[in-house]
């Protein structure tokens, strides 16, 4: 082959691909940097994958500028993890020089200078140094096309050798760069591709030494976007995460950004891409070793405001996440909790808030083979509901359905005593004033718990129920619930009533009606 024309361009990105594909859970075992996560071999296959399905959805007559750019731009579209956007990179310089097919020299070089200029702080023993071992390998190469494709590959293999002479943390777990070993087999791909081989073999050197297993790496948080943004509002923003945290890889260009950084707290890093420009595709990971896998079987989880309403919760089978009323449970904990639960995890997250943090969670989990489903649950009667229809026997997504039709069919209030004047849909309320809330919305204001409980449970069954759910708080007074069941006997002696000690902080009282 003499040039690298669109034809080949296409098979180079499918082979690599499916190479890739073939050998992820091998380069997987060797990530151990920057952090051990366990997927840059799954990384670096979805990001070829997404650039192979670019350029195969092109016509067939389609000029080589046009499928080397479509190659980049499907790289950096579907970039995952540190190496897999410093890949896609690489893939930009190939394209910018590349546009006749014919200088693989010159594309190399090009490369591996726009990889390096990438990263913020480059390391040596990485997938930069493998690949620019392989550029400074060809520069002196007087041949063809296929003598550079060889030399290339045979270069990036053996600087592959010596990246743990290179990088402590590699020669201590026995391991060579996970991220140059992918990229050794795209450029062995490439060879094949030019010289026409036919072998299937892609060699990935196995650990030399057990690596020990973590419970959780340092980081916190890997944030990766997309951005539209202009050249200089991305200066600025390269110079605001690289001080909030580490493995920070900004590439792309023309107004389009692929973003990854490594950070102790993901809001702060997606708050500056907000400043900088449009951010979408976010994905935020919770950097847990990912070796972490969940047991096996159906379960649930279940977010639990109080003591009495966690045991509740575990009485009926539920991993409980605990959270203080008025805050979030945190990100690290609701993971625990779905990767404890089983293999398909229905979640009640019973509070609005807490379902941000779930759905965060639940996505993360999925990366790791668990069937999640976040229920909108958005109070604990809700997440009660749910629960007593569960069934561990039926289908999952028969299941799901069940449950979330019965979270639906409830209606929740709660009651509180406000704790300074404020304007609400139910008039003005002063502090010391009882406010009864129906779906999260004041309906009655008065001066005694009693009084106000019986007002909304009144509002609560006039448009129909056969069950109203007390919950009652640790500050509620003991007669509450009883004042409660007395007024419904008289009323609504139709109506079933059930009980339960919440033991929750901020609200004397929580009512379901089903």
């Amino acid at each position: 082959m003499e040039v690298l024309d669109p034809p080949a361009v296409r098979r180079w990105a499918r082979l690599a691909t499916d190479a890739l594909g073939g050998a992820k859970a091998e380069i997987d075992a060797l990530n151990v940097f920057p952090v051990a996560d366990g997927d840059t071999g799954t990384n670096l296959h979805l990001t070829m994958l997404s650039a192979a399905e670019a350029v195969e959805a092109l016509p067939d007559d389609v000029d080589a500028a046009v499928m080397w750019q479509t190659l980049s731009y499907g790289a950096l579209i579907g970039a995952r993890g540190n190496s897999g956007v410093i890949v896609s990179q690489a893939l930009r310089g190939l394209a910018e020089v590349l546009k006749d097919g014919s200088d693989l020299r010159a594309g190399l070089l090009r490369a591996a200078t726009l990889a390096r200029e990438a990263v913020a702080r480059p390391v040596e023993g990485t997938v930069l140094s493998v690949l620019e071992a392989a550029a400074r390998a060809v520069q002196e190469v007087t041949g063809d096309l296929a003598a550079v494709a060889r030399r290339a590959a045979g270069a990036a293999r053996a600087a592959l050798r010596r990246t743990p002479e290179q990088l402590d943390v590699l020669a201590r777990s026995g391991v060579v760069d996970a991220g140059g070993a992918g990229l050794a087999i795209i450029l062995e791909s490439l060879e094949r591709v030019i010289t026409d081989s036919h072998s299937d073999r892609y060699d990935v050197p196995a650990p030399t030494a057990r690596i020990s297993p973590m419970t959780e790496v340092g980081a916190g948080y890997e944030v990766m976007y997309l951005l539209d943004a202009d050249d200089d509002a991305v200066a600025k923003l390269r110079e605001e995460l690289d001080a909030m945290g580490d493995s920070l890889v900004v590439v792309g260009g023309g107004g389009l950004w692929n973003v990854h950084v490594h950070v102790g707290e993901a809001g702060p890093a997606v708050e500056a891409a907000l400043r900088a420009g449009r951010p979408y595709r976010i994905r935020i990971t919770y950097l847990a070793e990912r070796t972490h896998r969940a047991s096996a079987g159906r379960g649930v989880v279940s977010v639990a405001a109080g003591d009495g309403i966690a045991a509740l919760f575990e009485e009926c089978g539920a991993v409980v996440v605990r959270r203080d009323p008025g805050t979030r449970p945190t990100l690290p904990a609701m993971l625990a909790a779905i990767r404890e639960a089983g293999s398909e995890v229905a979640v009640l997250p019973n509070d609005e808030g807490a379902r941000a943090v779930a759905t965060a969670a639940a996505e993360i989990a999925r990366e790791d083979g668990v069937v999640v489903s976040v229920l909108p649950t958005r109070a604990t009667v809700q997440g009660l509901a749910a629960l007593a229809v569960h069934d561990p026997l039926r289908r999952f997504d028969d299941d799901v359905v069940a449950m979330t039709d019965a979270a639906g069919h409830t209606r929740h209030g709660h009651l509180v005593v406000a704790d300074r004047e404020a304007v609400t849909s139910a008039g003005v309320c002063r502090p010391g004033d009882v406010l009864g809330l129906i779906d999260g919305d004041v309906s009655v204001i008065g001066e005694t718990l009693e009084d106000v409980a019986t007002l909304v449970v009144d509002r609560m069954v006039a448009g129909g129920g056969e069950l109203v759910t007390l919950v009652t708080g640790a500050d509620a007074p003991v007669r509450l619930a009883g004042h409660v069941e007395a007024h419904l006997g008289a009323i609504r002696p139709d109506v079933d009533l059930v009980v339960y000690d919440g033991e929750q902080g901020g609200y004397p009282l929580l009512i379901g009606v089903e």
